[in-house]
């Protein structure tokens, strides 16, 4: 089947990068309407805990500093909803989502998307809604065990090219370079016999 996002038969699949990176997002939009909350009431110290939080929320938990593991702590009794807990809950299961059976993966994935509905929490009622929309392409994705990460690598290459060539006179100038950085074989020059 074609994966490819341009191709009009297309079978979508995402990268967990995407998946996270949306959560992630919304972690932190939770965070900073928080903090701006709490700064606008003149709650000094519920600000400098949200502020002392912003990267904890985003780590990983095995990746968190000692440090990070207190101030994930001292967000739990910052809002009286627990808001920023919960979404920081709420963060972990998408994370680990693709490496489950597809049928495990399932169950969570409806499980997590009845959560984050019911959580009262905008911007995560939002990316469930969102999240909703994309669980086909989500379980394809784990299903097939194919990944969009090498078409985006390749498309930001190209980018990344294209702004090299800023100020080329000819398109084919462009083309050109972006066929050596991009395709053909790889050629490797003769290297001296020691």
């Amino acid at each position: 089947p074609c994966v490819a996002a341009h191709c009009p038969n297309a079978e979508r699949v995402l990268d967990g990068f995407h998946i996270v990176s949306w959560m992630t997002g919304a972690l932190d939009q939770v965070r900073r309407r928080l903090w701006n909350d709490a700064r606008r009431a003149g709650d000094e110290e519920a600000t400098k805990r949200m502020r002392g939080a912003k990267y904890a929320v985003l780590k990983n938990p095995g990746d968190l500093t000692d440090r990070q593991n207190d101030a994930l702590g001292a967000i739990r009794n910052t809002d009286p909803k627990g808001q920023p807990y919960r979404a920081w809950q709420l963060k972990e299961l998408p994370r680990t989502l693709l490496k489950h059976p597809l049928d495990q993966a399932r169950g969570e994935l409806n499980h997590w998307v009845s959560w984050a509905s019911h959580s009262r929490i905008p911007e995560i009622v939002e990316l469930s809604k969102k999240i909703r929309r994309r669980r086909p392409d989500i379980l394809r994705t784990i299903r097939l065990g194919y990944s969009n990460a090498r078409l985006e690598a390749s498309d930001n290459r190209i980018k990344v090219t294209i702004r090299m060539a800023y100020g080329f006179h000819h398109v084919t100038n462009l083309i050109a370079l972006i066929m050596l950085r991009c395709g053909g074989p790889d050629i490797r020059l003769p290297q001296p016999a020691i």
